[in-house]
């Protein structure tokens, strides 16, 4: 029997902010136990897909999944998500921890038994160099989420197991910072004699030893034996192999591969499950994961707010919503959080922005009356997309919308590499982009749209400095009442100027062999990947 996990198998603090997506898979009595039942069994390697090459090995310094899908079980972290009951957190490297009052220090207490893979101890001078280059990085080291650390003042290391953390101000997100899966532990040693040692190099303190990347090919690691928690990992190793999305699925089909951690369309889903049968595992949610419309406000004529707005209104959002999550992992209409968390707006709320209104009569009229007014109603331009699906769904979906009024694209689908260097570079006009983080907190999504000056992963090259005053007033501010009015006004802005803007957001369809054990499905592809507890069933 193939078992279809969705958002009711979590903890209910989970299973509340995972909205139901209307999908057709249905629960089935004892899907629940699919990845737990018996006692893990050691042994095995796990074989599974990933769709693209890494463009770094450094954590640090980038934000996606290429790089966390083989780079994350070489690594551990301050804190952790618990597993099977995300949001709550546990601990990695620290073994406790303890608030001040005023939430101005935190301090924490390291397992005293954690070593490197070069037999090395780690202590809190590892923590707190590791933590200095993400919030203060040395010239020529790139920090993905560097304003994720802006209110940390100092941290202090009084013993080798003891880390202390002095704030400047409140941070109503740092729990969740200190939980990050992209924020991993290095050697202050390897870092000291070079900084930029994690980019192309793999040594940490996690479940896995790293074996070997070929290029093209595959990532290889070994179980670390000096893991320091007890009975873990049980794999013997892992094996990630680089492969097209349709060969994934041809793969997965064959038994070639057990896994792919990131998703399926639903057709891809449907044609596993055939080829499967009973050894099929499905399991959905909704997706911490957005696809972005990002105009290179550098360059004109999308310097003007006004050609911005315009073709933002154009887009039917709901129809697309409609159409594309049936053949696509394209999902829901929603702002700036996740569609549903406790943060989002509720579709009332959306209805009232630029771009989401169900008129679309209206929205097209308002929008040709913008690209007249901004002299632009004959605009041409080139959309800079990436050649892997949803990108080039989206990419083909807002050329046809655009077209309703009048505008002309040229669609340009570009390797990863070359995606990510016009990105850097500013050669683009408008580009599909997306953008995902391990939760829901606002600080973690916001940041993606503050000026470009504060935030590297704004790539629209925009500054607005009403937008930097909320976020970080939403930053600081602990009641979740006030919190969510501050990221309503900072949606309202942003939309308004339209510097980037969201399309949809995805649905997460996880198909696997049910071989594959103990892994923990969430609302976002990048935590959980340290396979740590992951087993394979005889």
């Amino acid at each position: 029997m193939t078992d279809h996990i969705n958002s009711r198998n979590f903890s209910r603090r989970t299973a509340l902010a995972l909205p139901a997506l209307g999908f057709s898979a249905l629960s089935l009595p004892g899907h629940a136990r699919a990845q737990g039942d018996g006692p893990p069994r050691r042994g095995g390697t796990l074989t599974y897909a990933v769709a693209a090459e890494p463009p770094t090995y450094d954590l640090h310094a980038t934000s996606t999944f290429a790089v966390m899908h083989r780079v994350a079980p070489h690594y551990s972290t301050l804190l952790r998500y618990e597993a099977h009951n995300y949001p709550n957190v546990v601990g990695d490297v620290a073994e406790s921890w303890t608030a001040a009052d005023d939430r101005l220090s935190y301090t924490f207490k390291l397992h005293s038994n954690i070593r490197f893979h070069d037999g090395t101890p780690l202590t809190s001078e590892d923590v707190k160099a590791s933590y200095d280059r993400l919030r203060a990085p040395p010239e020529g080291v790139v920090s993905n989420r560097l304003p994720s650390f802006q209110q940390i003042a100092a941290i202090e290391t009084p013993d080798p197991l003891t880390v202390v953390f002095r704030m400047k101000a409140v941070d109503a997100s740092i729990m969740d910072t200190f939980s990050s899966p992209w924020n991993s532990i290095f050697s202050a040693a390897r870092l000291r004699a070079d900084p930029n040692f994690p980019a192309r190099n793999v040594m940490g303190s996690g479940p896995f030893r790293f074996v070997e990347h070929v290029a093209g090919s595959h990532w290889a690691g070994e179980r670390f034996d000096g893991y320091f928690r007890d009975g873990h990992p049980y794999l013997d190793g892992f094996r990630a192999i680089t492969m097209s999305p349709s060969a994934m699925v041809n793969a997965l089909s064959g038994r070639q591969i057990m896994a792919e951690f990131r998703g399926f369309t639903p057709n891809e889903r449907d044609r596993i499950v055939r080829a499967l049968g009973e050894d099929s595992l499905v399991q959905e949610s909704s997706w911490m994961l957005h696809m972005i419309l990002t105009f290179n406000t550098k360059q004109k004529p999308f310097d003007d707010a006004r050609v911005r707005r315009a073709l933002s209104l154009a887009i039917d959002r709901w129809g697309g919503s409609q159409n594309l999550s049936r053949i696509s992992q394209l999902g829901q209409v929603g702002g700036l959080v996740r569609p549903g968390s406790s943060w989002s707006a509720t579709p009332e709320e959306m209805q009232k922005w630029p771009g989401y209104g169900r008129d679309m009569v209206a929205n097209r009229a308002e929008a040709k009356r913008l690209l007249r007014e901004a002299g632009h109603e004959n605009l041409t331009f080139t959309l800079l997309d990436r050649n892997h699906q949803p990108y080039v769904t989206a990419g083909i979906f807002l050329i046809d919308q655009w077209r309703q009024i009048g505008v002309r694209v040229e669609h340009q689908q570009a390797e990863l590499s070359a995606w990510y260097a016009a990105q850097g570079s500013g050669n683009f006009s408008a580009l599909v982009d997306s953008f995902t983080q391990f939760s829901d907190d606002p600080t973690n999504v916001l940041v993606k749209y503050i000026s470009s000056d504060r935030a590297e992963i704004n790539v629209s090259g925009s500054t607005d400095r009403e937008l930097d005053r909320l976020f970080d007033q939403q930053a600081s501010t602990v009641d979740p009442v006030a919190r969510k009015a501050l990221v309503r006004q900072f949606e309202t802005r942003l939309f308004d100027e339209s510097y980037a803007v969201p399309i949809l957001w995805w649905q997460r369809i996880v198909v696997m062999n049910r071989r594959v054990r103990g892994w923990t499905m969430a609302p976002t592809h990048m935590i959980y990947q340290d396979l740590g507890d992951v087993w394979l069933s005889a």
